[in-house]
């Protein structure tokens, strides 16, 4: 648990998800489902419906990039309400499949590649590191500049992977 290892907590987000949520469509409110498929609700701050804690600041975002970059914690602003139905994106995306990945990682030391980025990995099996891969994945900080400069969420910190665990 979070007690045992001497962990808090400090916020936990759902990525894939669907929810009954009241939005404005057509200018008028209307009750409808949002599927979140790859995106984490952005509210803003003020909105009933950010949990309490955070309802003076704006709903937390978390944009993970891959395992050799960095990732982000953004907060929901207004804009996030008249674009994206209070969404905003939860990494960038892939720019290679799993299986081009894979086959991308072989006969490479990927944990020592990972090592030299200053990243310790700790995984079940090189597979699932092969298709996590840095080269996987397009750089999540283009995204999340779209994201600040659109007004959607607001960027608070960069964070720096130094350990990463694979299942």
């Amino acid at each position: 648990s979070e007690r045992e290892l001497g962990f808090r907590l400090i916020y936990d987000v759902c990525h894939n998800i669907a929810k009954i949520e009241t939005h404005e469509v057509d200018g008028t409110e209307k009750q409808v489902c949002v599927h979140r498929k790859g995106a984490t609700r952005a509210f803003p701050p003020g909105h009933p419906l950010t949990p309490a804690h955070y309802r003076k600041i704006g709903q937390p975002v978390l944009i993970p990039g891959d395992m050799g970059r960095y990732s982000f914690v953004s907060l929901g602003q207004q804009a996030s309400m008249l674009e994206s139905f209070g969404s905003s994106c939860h990494g960038a995306g892939r720019i290679m499949s799993r299986h081009k990945a894979k086959k991308a990682g072989r006969g490479r030391d990927l944990l020592e590649e990972m090592r030299k980025m200053g990243v310790v990995v700790q995984a079940r099996g090189m597979r699932t590191v092969a298709e996590e891969m840095p080269h996987a994945y397009k750089d999540v900080s283009t995204v999340v500049d779209v994201m600040h400069k659109a007004g959607i969420s607001k960027k608070v910190a960069k964070l720096v992977p130094v350990g990463v665990i694979k299942g």
